[in-house]
This record gives C-alpha cells, sequence and structure tokens, in this order.
C-alpha cells in the first residue's frame, strides 16, 4: 500500500516557509525551496528509482496523489520501489504560502526551484519527470536547462521525460476557445476574500463556465477565518501563464538530450491542439532523431479530454506504466 509522507511542520513556523541559503554554481544567494509530498509503494523500505511530478496552472500536487499511488503500485513488483515527489510549483498550493521566489514568475524560473529543492533535500536527480499542461511545459525547460548545465556539473538528466496534453510550442490563442484566458481575468476580478465556494461555484456558473470547472476552481479555496482564500497566487499565476504560452521547444524535441527519452501524450479529446501541431509531432515521431542524441515518442490517449489523471487514468497507466518499468 501506498502512502503520503508529509513534510512536517515547525513550532511557529511552517517547514515549508523556510529560506535557505545553497551555495551552488548556478546560484549565489538565499532562495526558498518549493512544497512537495512524497508517495511510496514501499514507504518502509529505501527507494530505488524516483519520478518527479509537475501539475497544472492553478493546480497542486495533491490533485496528482491518486494516480501517483496506483503508478507506483502498478511498478512495485519484483521488490523494486518507486518514490512520487508531487511538486506545488511555485505560487501553487503550499508554495504559494512561501515568501521568497524572486520575480520573474516563468518557466525557467519554475524548473529552476525543481533543481533548488534537490540541491537543498540533497537528493539524487530524478530519472523520470513528469508534467501535465503547464507542468509538462515546466518539465520542458528543466530538460533543456539541465543539458546545458544551468544546474551545475552535478546535475543529470531524467531518463523519461513526459509531456501530459501540453503544446510544445507557442500557443495559438486562434486556436483554443480561450477559456483559460477568460478563467484568468475573471479569477483576477473577483475579491481576494471569497466568501465560500458556494458563492464561488454559483458565481461562475452565472458567468457561463462549466459546472465541473466551477467546482474544480472551487476545490482550490482554504478555510481563513471567516471566509475563504485561494490555494495560488493569481498574479503570479498569470505571470506563469503568459510564460507558458509564449515558449517554444519544438528544437528540444526534435533534437532531445542524449539519454533521455521525451514522450508526448495528447488526450483525444483535448481541445489544445490543432492538426499542424499533431502532424508536427507524428512527423517528429516517426522520423527518429539522431544516433547521438535522445528519443521522442508520441502517444494518444483515447477517451480523454485535457484532464487525463482524472477522465481516462486507467488508459494514462497503461501507456507509462511499461516505459518506467524498463527503466529497472
Amino acid at each position: 500500500m501506498s502512502t503520503i509522507c508529509r513534510t512536517k511542520p515547525v513550532k511557529g513556523l511552517r517547514l515549508l516557509n523556510r529560506v535557505l541559503t545553497i551555495s551552488t554554481p548556478y546560484i549565489q544567494r538565499s532562495i526558498a525551496t518549493i512544497a512537495f509530498d512524497e508517495i511510496r509503494s514501499k514507504p518502509e523500505k529505501p527507494y530505488d528509482f524516483t519520478a518527479f511530478i509537475f501539475h497544472g496552472l492553478l493546480g497542486s500536487g495533491r490533485n496528482w496523489r491518486s494516480f501517483s499511488r496506483s503508478l507506483a503500485a502498478s511498478l512495485s513488483a519484483d521488490g523494486v520501489n518507486w518514490r512520487m515527489v508531487l511538486v506545488d510549483l511555485r505560487n501553487h498550493g503550499k508554495s504559494a504560502e512561501i515568501v521568497g521566489f524572486v520575480p520573474p514568475h516563468d518557466m525557467e524560473n519554475a524548473a529552476k526551484d525543481v533543481a533548488n529543492l534537490v540541491n537543498s533535500q540533497g537528493w539524487d536527480w530524478p530519472d523520470v519527470v513528469i508534467g501535465h499542461s503547464m507542468g509538462g511545459k515546466v518539465a520542458l525547460q528543466y530538460a533543456e536547462s539541465c543539458s546545458r548545465g544551468v544546474y551545475g556539473q552535478s546535475s543529470l538528466l531524467p531518463k523519461q521525460l513526459w509531456v501530459l496534453d501540453s503544446v510544445p510550442g507557442k500557443v495559438n490563442p486562434d486556436n483554443s476557445n480561450r477559456e483559460v484566458e477568460k478563467v484568468m481575468q475573471t479569477l483576477q476580478s473577483l475579491p481576494s476574500s471569497i466568501p465560500s465556494r458556494r458563492w464561488l461555484v454559483d458565481h461562475m456558473l452565472k458567468l457561463g463556465f462549466s459546472k465541473a470547472l466551477s467546482e474544480w476552481l472551487g476545490s482550490n479555496l482554504e478555510k481563513s477565518g471567516d471566509s475563504m482564500m485561494w490555494t495560488f497566487n493569481i498574479e503570479a499565476a498569470v505571470e506563469m501563464f503568459d510564460s507558458y504560452r509564449e515558449k517554444d521547444y519544438w528544437p528540444l524535441l526534435e533534437h532531445p538530450p542524449k539519454g533521455t527519452e521525451i514522450a508526448i501524450v495528447r488526450a483525444e479529446k483535448s481541445d489544445r491542439w490543432d492538426p499542424e501541431t499533431v502532424q508536427k509531432l507524428e512527423r517528429i515521431a516517426s522520423n527518429g532523431t539522431g544516433e547521438s542524441e535522445g528519443n521522442m515518442s508520441y502517444h494518444l490517449l483515447p477517451n480523454s479530454g485535457h484532464w487525463v489523471h482524472v477522465e481516462n487514468p486507467k488508459g494514462l497507466l497503461e501507456i507509462i506504466t511499461p516505459k518506467l518499468a524498463s527503466l529497472v
């Protein structure tokens, strides 16, 4: 049975709110470290492999607990113990409570936060990185920066990098229904203190948003006194979303770093993809890469929209599990 291992609070101050001074080749100042949870298939035993999981915009690591438990359990055969590290990206989840994340709030700094976490904890570098939506581009930036030595000579590239329903190039707003932009604008117009989850859901429904989206947004509210507060920093999240839309990682897919496989998963019913982008992915995957480079693979997840870990978790496990098992 898998278990969540949380960081523990200290008296008068959350451990996650600490600011550590880390001396590395790429940074020489006090930095904040992001929050995380751990899930292991066998918590009583040392782990053999580590996968980092990055959530999407306005989400948090807890969105991926159920899927991570299932993934760790499916990989636990033959005594192999996997550790899943569920990261709260800067300005999201428990990391939104932490002071010290220096702007700009973009993909580069979100990925650097992960490297800072590895160094601050004294961990080995992750074997696998999995990112959904905006987290997919954070994962791509992490691999790109790691391959250029941004995180120091000791940093190691992941053996596998999974990008789940995240368009790798610039996002063309003309190819989408602009729902995300509308959500962000609406949230910015709301008071910082929300009366209740019910109030928020009713308000979003009146504005024409779906019940599923409205209730999911409500799940990102936490009690604070007599009102509710967001578990994310909306203004900084907007900045991260702008960076997500502008970043282009096609060159990385066309020339993956040696020793790394970049796997792109497209949800069959997702509205994030245009025909030209899909054709480009298929072409790169079918043509292959050079002998001195890594690999790129493309996978279609059937019967799923954008929320892959909720809409078809079984299908996603069937795609990912054999690949991760091959690392043993």
